[in-house]
């Protein structure tokens, strides 16, 4: 039988980079939706030029796809981006784009969303997708309206949610803490007992492969995490370990840490830092997924990999 064919958008990007490698892998054909004409990487099926803000010729792009991964938007990390710009790139180009992969009889759409269209920075109590969503920010809002906008249209879909990414190239968040794992010095982290659910980029494409090939109607997000949350200070750790370093943490309290952070106006971070965000993959686990990495070992392995 012929390999499903998958076109996947944001292939350039953090995460798009490994899905791409990782669908290959796995034997999917896969077809690269591009904004412009890039050098195009091995074991690809083919590329398609076009711009996702305006998507609404996409015969080329997605006729023959069996399914259709959308990794490409604009990122979290953007904080400073207007209110209409995660609309167009976040929600506008989602929705058109599976207007246009019904329209060409695609069988899946899977869309990568993020567990901050369910929640803030943090949460009390562990999160499932029967709780209902709250975002706090217009980056969160922008992929809770994209969701929305998917369960209005005729076509099966699985909006993932996964909480921080973590993997080569990271960004972000996960690329200041491993700044501050490389710090030659100790850090005043150790007291922090907030814990956070992370994901890899591993485990995010396994969850991708998952829903790809899941039987039956899907059309719901999907959280996607890891086993166990760590803290703060065991990241650190774990990252120290890869790095062949002691932890080199030292136990200030979270509450003069947080003052700190608080009255040099800091206080997202110190949100970061303190609180806890643990969220669990109940839907994906009971279609049997499992996370295939555990998180303390994969933020090991990925600083002795020089990530």
């Amino acid at each position: 039988m012929t390999a499903p064919l998958v076109a996947l958008t944001g292939s350039t990007g953090f995460i798009g980079r490994y899905l791409l490698a990782a669908l290959t892998a796995r034997g999917y054909r896969v077809r690269v939706l591009l904004r412009r004409p890039v050098e195009l990487p091995p074991g690809i099926s083919g590329a398609v030029v076009g711009d996702l803000a305006r998507p609404q010729n996409m015969a080329a792009a997605l006729g023959g796809a069996d399914a259709v991964v959308h990794s490409a938007g604009l990122a979290h990390a953007l904080s400073g981006a207007p209110d209409d710009d995660y609309r167009t790139f976040n929600t506008e180009a989602t929705r058109g784009l599976a207007q246009a992969a019904a329209r060409a009889r695609v069988r899946r759409f899977v869309f990568l969303s993020s567990i901050r269209a369910q929640t803030g920075p943090s949460a009390p109590g562990i999160l499932t997708e029967a709780d209902a969503p709250a975002p706090t920010e217009p980056y969160g809002r922008s992929k809770l309206a994209a969701e929305e906008a998917l369960a209005g249209i005729d076509i099966d879909y699985a909006a993932l949610r996964p909480v921080l990414v973590y993997g080569p190239g990271q960004k972000g968040n996960m690329a200041a803490i491993m700044r501050l794992a490389r710090v030659p010095y100790p850090l005043p982290l150790g007291g922090l007992a907030g814990r956070r659910s992370l994901v890899s980029v591993e485990s995010l494409s396994d969850a991708v492969d998952a829903v790809l090939r899941a039987e039956g109607t899907l059309r719901r997000p999907l959280i996607v995490s890891e086993a166990e949350p760590v803290s703060v200070a065991e990241m650190i750790g774990a990252l120290r370990t890869g790095l062949g370093r002691r932890p080199g943490l030292v136990p200030v309290p979270q509450a003069i840490l947080g003052a700190a952070l608080s009255l040099t106006g800091r206080g997202e971070m110190r949100e970061r830092l303190i609180g806890s965000l643990v969220a669990r993959a109940a839907g994906l686990e009971a279609m049997g997924w499992r996370a295939p990495v555990e998180t303390r070992s994969g933020l090991t392995a990925l600083a002795q990999a020089g990530g």
